[in-house]
């Protein structure tokens, strides 16, 4: 019988922060959220988490990018409204 070899040890939030990356592409304030989390959990158990910290540059960037696009929006709306 041969002896399967250990399966390499998980991080705490290493599936969560990669998680919380993709979301954040997609729902930016969700997956800010689930980052976030996911990168204290790995902070607590001291291992550096990449993926939740690029979810959190991007959950952040995406959103303020968001807002930036929808006031600007809204504005133009309303001077298009307003010209009437």
């Amino acid at each position: 019988m041969t002896q399967q070899p250990a399966a390499g040890i998980d991080y705490p939030g290493k599936t969560l922060g990669i998680v919380g990356l993709v979301v954040a592409i997609f729902f930016n304030v969700i997956g800010l959220i689930i980052s976030a989390i996911a990168f204290n959990q790995s902070k607590k158990a001291g291992y550096k988490n990449t993926p939740a910290l690029v979810g959190i540059i991007i959950g952040i960037v995406l959103t303020v990018l968001g807002i930036i696009i929808g006031i600007a929006s809204f504005s133009a709306m309303m001077s298009m409204v307003s010209s009437y």
